[in-house]
């Protein structure tokens, strides 16, 4: 999954594509290099991020689902947002899939919503909002609560007729360093709900602060830490970089051909 963010103040490629023709270049590059789908965002969920109006968020995004599918219409493109009415017309523009970092919890319309657009569904562990989430790293057992978490959320989104589920652990959401490295440790174990598991590890500071980097200098922590997340039973990788992103799926894949 490439990650074209439509944002100015993402903590990596912030502001980065600015006009149409740097969108359109920047998806065709990520298409020829073996993405299976484009996820876009119009609102920065990096901790502390400013909170946007819908009006602006819909006026970042809209537009640009629009213009992706006129020129690759075979594009899977899917929409990074926590509001029902954003994915209702993004979907109806052409977008395939939602993508929801908050699983319905900060618009208690989504679920339903996506329910009603039949349409596949990521939900990812998140707590409190993305002004709010650096405070709301207590756990008494993470991952078992990010399991409970998500027996919730998969509950309420089959009751609504969500067919198609996808789960993202939500690293770097209401989790220090430690936590995230936890969670990537025993990965594995969210198998039990017997759904795709998504990964989002790129450049994000579980690596780069480990590392005393930079976001700009972590393409090889992330290649790391996406090995490591295809080896503990992720399906998909969002990531900045679709190349090196494929290279590591490529690798892994010939590597279980001799440990099934």
């Amino acid at each position: 999954m490439g990650i074209l963010n439509l944002t100015p103040d993402s903590f990596y490629d912030g502001g980065k594509y600015k006009d149409e023709s740097q969108i359109l270049l920047q998806v065709e590059k990520m298409l020829h290099e073996g993405a299976t789908f484009i996820d876009l965002g119009a609102y920065s969920s990096r901790p502390g991020a400013d909170h946007i109006s819908v009006d602006e968020e819909e006026k970042r995004i809209l537009p640009i689902v629009t213009l992706i599918l006129s020129k690759f219409p075979n594009a899977i493109l899917s929409i990074d947002t926590f509001r029902s009415s954003i994915a209702t017309k993004c979907i109806d523009a052409g977008a395939a899939i939602i993508n929801d970092i908050s699983a319905g919890n900060l618009d208690t319309d989504m679920i339903r919503t996506v329910g009603q657009l039949k349409v596949p569904y990521i939900l990812m562990h998140m707590k409190g909002t993305p002004q709010t989430m650096k405070s709301l790293n207590q756990y008494s057992d993470l991952v078992k609560e990010v399991q409970f978490y998500f027996s919730q959320k998969v509950a309420e989104a089959r009751l609504a007729g969500i067919n198609d589920i996808i789960i993202d652990p939500g690293f770097g959401f209401a989790k220090d360093i430690d936590q995230n490295f936890e969670l990537l440790n025993k990965l594995e174990l969210l198998q039990l709900q017997g759904l795709p598991i998504l990964a989002g590890v790129s450049r994000k500071s579980m690596i780069y602060k480990t590392l005393n980097s930079t976001p700009s200098e972590s393409l090889n922590g992330t290649t790391s830490l996406n090995t490591i997340a295809l080896l503990k039973g992720a399906s998909i990788l969002r990531v900045h970089d679709v190349k090196e992103a494929m290279e590591c799926v490529n690798l892994v894949n010939k590597y279980n051909n001799f440990t099934d």
